[in-house]
């Protein structure tokens, strides 16, 4: 295993670390029952994986608490990541980002997963409803506390988190250190304006659904479709992307995959790992033999070549202002080919779209 940095701050996490969806029998991700739950995180921990990220809306409090079993004994050795926000019944104070909300929530979690705080309390997505003020300071009563020892974001869009940090670098409050966002090579959006603030800002990116629900498998391509009792097959994909360009990409990773001798899941989660500011791609499994192969990833070491051909393969297009800020600052500015020369070597990060005359 190999290890990086978590986020802004000094805990050191595996470059893939477990995910828990599948564990429990009410999200249809997998229904691994406790027998499968501790099989599977004894495997991870054994093959050097030391953070587990997990939710209370997992199954509705099951993985947390199949979770929170299996961890008997071994807690202190791992870094335990769970998130709040999401609804966890007909109550509609039962959701949201709000004082009561949270507050509720970390105490039902710590419960489910025997334990007295979590290395990483993460709001699982942006919440319109409420004042941001009133969460930011309520997850820097967690850590005040003792509950929470780091806190995070998920799925908020770049502006969201960029003015969450304003916010907490203002007021003296606890910042978030991490992430969790959707990234693949099916679906790059994230590149848009969101990696560029994270290695800006220091705020590292747990990756979720790295194979885009399971297509970058491999298992399905224009002659294979998902067959019926899939999961792709009866709810289309857990993520939305262009299912054409999709099977462009896998064609791309099978030709890739066969260079090495491994699979195209590996070939997807090794991509990822070279990404700027990724601190962990979550990974999971219905069967250890999957799991483990998505561990061997961060063994994998791809040519440039291979690269070369995922990226263009699978690059979305760069949208307004994106292109321009990257034109006038990159193409048209002659100081970043003195300041950093090396990164123009090969024509530089983005190529000149107006045909301005500095050479350099």
């Amino acid at each position: 295993m190999k290890y990086r940095k978590l986020g802004n701050s000094g805990l050191i996490v595996s470059e893939v670390s477990l995910g828990t969806m599948q564990f429990g029998k009410l999200m249809n991700m997998g229904g691994l029952d406790q027998k499968a739950t501790n099989e599977m995180v004894k495997f991870a921990i054994d093959g050097g994986i030391n953070f587990i990220d997990t939710a209370d809306v997992y199954s509705l409090g099951e993985s947390e608490t199949l979770l929170g079993n299996a961890l008997k004994g071994i807690r202190e050795e791992i870094v335990l990541a769970t998130k709040v926000r999401l609804p966890m019944s007909d109550n509609f104070n039962r959701s949201g980002s709000t004082r009561v909300n949270i507050m509720r929530g970390i105490e039902s979690s710590l419960k489910r997963l025997q334990t007295d705080y979590v290395d990483l309390y993460q709001v699982h997505g942006w919440d319109s409803n409420t004042p941001l003020e009133e969460t930011l300071r309520t997850l820097n009563d967690l850590v005040r506390q003792g509950k929470v020892r780091y806190i995070g974001l998920s799925n908020y869009l770049a502006w969201q988190a960029a003015t969450a940090l304003g916010i907490q670098e203002r007021e003296g409050l606890e910042k978030f250190v991490t992430a969790q966002m959707h990234y693949s090579l099916a679906e790059r959006g994230l590149e848009h304006e969101w990696t560029a603030f994270a290695v800006y800002s220091g705020t590292g990116i747990l990756v979720w659904s790295p194979l885009a629900g399971g297509f970058l498998s491999g298992k399905y391509d224009r002659s294979s479709p998902p067959p019926e009792g899939t999961r792709f097959a009866e709810a289309g994909p857990f993520v939305p992307f262009d299912r054409e360009r999709g099977y462009d990409i896998v064609d791309v990773l099978k030709t890739i995959a066969g260079k090495y001798g491994v699979s195209p899941a590996r070939v997807s989660i090794a991509w990822l790992l070279t990404r700027p500011g990724v601190s962990s791609v979550i990974i999971a499994g219905r069967k250890i033999e999957h799991l483990k192969d998505n561990m061997d990833a961060v063994d994998l070491t791809l040519r440039d070549e291979d690269l070369d051909a995922l990226n263009k393969v699978s690059h979305p297009g760069t949208p307004y202002p994106k292109w321009m800020v990257l034109q006038l600052d990159q193409a048209e500015d002659p100081r970043p080919k003195i300041l950093e020369p090396e990164r123009f070597e090969n024509g530089g990060p983005w190529a000149d779209l107006r045909g301005t005359k500095w050479k350099g």
